[in-house]
């Protein structure tokens, strides 16, 4: 399965690391970092670079992994990005979310009637970006159908663990949060920052 983690300048760096060092641990599930942006390297907002491929190198029907970060701030405005980002939603497997980028998703329409959450830190913010997706604040993450979505940050390695729980099997989750050394948290009401 293909995990086709979203970058954008200004990102935030564990909203990507996190998850992908779950599923880079995961046999069966290749990770793409992929863009919309022109440029090929992108920056995270701490200034770590990466190499991106197009979304044209993509497999639009895997799993599109959304990440927060500064960012989001003014891409929330950006209707040719949030369009892109609208028919890759579309025609993904699953849509995850990690902090603020609930927001960018949620300002699609996406996620309207859906249960989600986001980073506490900036619930208040993420929260008007769409009054039409039922938020909820105290949740390390939240499943809708195939939406994941996962509070600040760290939260989004247990919303990776969890996926990898429903899509494949507990035991295959709790092998890699094992294998990465990570105490996993299991019980997604267990959110000590809400």
């Amino acid at each position: 399965m293909d995990i086709n983690i979203l970058l954008f300048n200004d990102f935030e760096p564990l909203d990507v690391f996190g998850p992908m060092e779950v599923f880079l641990h995961a046999d069966g599930f290749r990770v793409n970092l992929f863009t919309l942006d022109k440029a090929s390297s992108i920056k995270s907002y701490d200034q770590i670079s990466l190499d991106a491929k197009s979304v044209s190198d993509i497999n639009k029907e895997g799993v599109l992994l959304i990440p927060g970060g500064a960012a989001t701030r003014t891409l929330i405005s950006d209707t040719a990005f949030l369009k892109k980002l609208a028919l890759l939603a579309s025609k993904a497997t699953y849509c995850l979310t990690v902090c603020t980028g609930s927001a960018l998703l949620a300002a699609t329409h996406f996620m309207d009637g859906k249960r989600a959450t986001s980073n506490k830190l900036a619930f208040d913010w993420v929260t008007g970006s769409n009054t039409q997706v039922n938020w909820v604040k105290e949740a390390r993450w939240i499943v809708d159908d195939r939406l994941y979505s996962s509070s600040g940050v760290s939260a989004g390695i247990d919303m990776s663990l969890a996926f990898l729980a429903d899509t494949v099997n507990e035991e295959f989750a709790d092998n890699i949060a094992h294998d990465i050394e990570y105490i996993r948290v299991k019980d997604n009401n267990n959110d000590p920052f809400s």
